[in-house]
Parts: structure tokens; C-alpha cells; sequence
């Protein structure tokens, strides 16, 4: 049986808004949530103990913003929610030079094409989505919002479809990792079923991805990413993640109050 990638298209015109953008990812209620909760937020609420004692957190929360003249992402919710939103960053931004790349419909067959411009659909609207629920969560989001970072891909050939397809297989594997691994750092509930609804479409891309690299076979659940013995996702913390994704992002920025 031949293998096809499909992905649902979210939209061929350009999106226009917030709230456009909100309706599309399907995260509309969760986002209400977000910003509800986010208006009450208080610092003040801790982390529970039943998180790893080598996770470096403030005893009363640390919230995002500049601290000794670096921007820092802050610890408990706010600073997870903040974590993912660079994260979100780096995604958008490499599917966006991917789709504006020059040879992007000599380098990718028509199926390869709408594949990677759903996929830079999808991470424009998870950018888009942090970028307004921190901005109505955070006290001051003039000071804590983390600013947009920059990004360098070294000698990565934007119209090579080796460079590309094994660039992104990289970044969504990271990506589901850094959201499974994030996932006990939340005290929320609101904020983990938005984590856990973006996660879902995260790994959706990384299989998407795996098979356009390896079709017909299964590495788009392959042993390296899913365990065959318990069937769970591999996991990092955010200091193994943005050692990774650290490569890409030439902002400075610490995560001292992450694990």
C-alpha cells in the first residue's frame, strides 16, 4: 500500500489576526482558558513536590524578563509557556525561510510542498498563539515577554532537500521531547491540555517528516523516538533542549529557573 503524507491544510490565504489565527489552531478555548487564568496568575504559587529536586526552582517563582542584563525565561508556568514560545520562535522561522527558499518548488514534489507549507502554517499559529497568552498572562508583557529572537543556520542549504527534510526531522523530534519533558513542570491544568494539545500536532509533523525522509516504512514511529518496550515518547528537560535548539538561536537568553 503506498504511504501518503496528507496534513489537514489550515488555510491557503493569508491569516489576518489573532483571533484568525486562534480559530485555526483549533485552540480557541484553551486560549480563553489561558488568558482567564493568566489574569489571575500568582507568582506566589509554587511548583508541587513531586517534581525532580534537581529542577532548579525559585522558592517563590521567578517570572520572565531581564535579570543581571540577559533576558532570562523564568521558572514555573510562565516560564515553561515562555520556553515553548522560543521554541515556537525557531520553528516558525525555519519553515518560513523554508517555503520562501527559492527552489522550493524545484526542491519539493507537490505533496512535499504542501506538506512543509502546512507545517510552517501550523508553527506561525503556535508562535502566534504563545506570543498573545503570555502576552495576557504576564504582568507586564512590555518588560516579560521574551523579545523575538534571531536565528543563524550556518551552511544549511535552504534548497537542498536533504538539509531541509533532515533540519526538520531534528527540530520536531526536539520539539515533542522538549513538550513531553515540560509537561510535569506545569502546576496548571489549563496550560498542560494546551501542551498537550500542541504536542499531539508536533508529533503529527515529526511522522510526517519521517516519512517523507524514509517512505514505506516505519520510521515515522521509529525505536529512536518512541520506545518499543513502554510505547512513550522520548523526554528532555529544557536544558537539554535549548542545548539543542542553542545552535540555531543566537539571542542570548539563560533558563536558570528550569531544569
Amino acid at each position: 500500500m503506498k504511504n501518503e503524507v496528507k496534513i489537514h491544510e489550515v488555510s491557503s490565504s493569508p491569516l489576518k489576526g489573532r483571533r484568525e489565527f486562534l480559530k485555526l489552531s483549533g485552540m480557541a478555548v484553551a486560549g480563553t482558558g489561558l488568558f482567564l487564568t493568566g489574569c489571575s496568575y500568582d507568582e506566589g504559587i509554587g511548583l508541587n513536590n513531586s517534581f525532580d529536586s534537581t529542577a532548579k526552582i525559585g522558592s517563590n517563582g521567578h517570572k520572565p524578563g531581564v535579570k543581571d542584563g540577559v533576558f532570562d525565561l523564568g521558572g514555573n508556568d510562565l516560564g515553561v509557556l515562555t520556553y515553548a514560545y522560543a521554541l515556537e520562535q525557531l520553528e516558525a522561522d525555519f519553515y518560513t525561510k523554508v517555503v520562501n527558499a527559492s527552489g522550493f518548488t524545484s526542491t519539493f514534489n507537490s505533496i512535499e510542498q504542501q506538506v512543509m507549507t502546512d507545517l510552517y502554517y501550523h508553527e506561525v499559529i503556535h508562535r502566534e498563539f504563545f506570543k498573545a497568552a503570555l502576552t495576557g498572562a504576564l504582568p507586564n508583557p512590555e518588560k516579560q515577554l521574551l523579545p523575538n529572537l534571531a536565528f543563524n543556520y550556518g551552511s544549511l542549504n535552504f534548497n537542498s532537500r536533504t538539509d531541509v527534510l533532515a533540519t526538520a526531522k531534528a527540530l520536531e523530534d526536539t520539539g515533542v521531547a522538549a513538550y513531553n519533558g515540560a509537561g510535569r513542570l506545569l502546576s496548571n491544568p489549563d496550560y498542560l491540555l494546551l501542551a498537550g494539545k500542541i504536542v499531539s500536532v508536533e508529533a503529527r509533523h515529526a511522522s510526517a517528516i519521517r516519512s517523507l525522509i524514509n517512505p514505506n516504512s516505519n520510521d515515522f514511529a521509529g525505536d529512536d523516538v518512541v520506545d518499543p518496550t513502554t510505547g512513550l515518547d522520548v523526554k528532555l528537560n529544557p536544558s537539554q533542549v535549548l542545548l539543542i535548539a542553542g545552535g540555531f538561536i543566537t539571542t542570548e537568553f539563560t533558563a536558570k529557573y528550569l531544569p
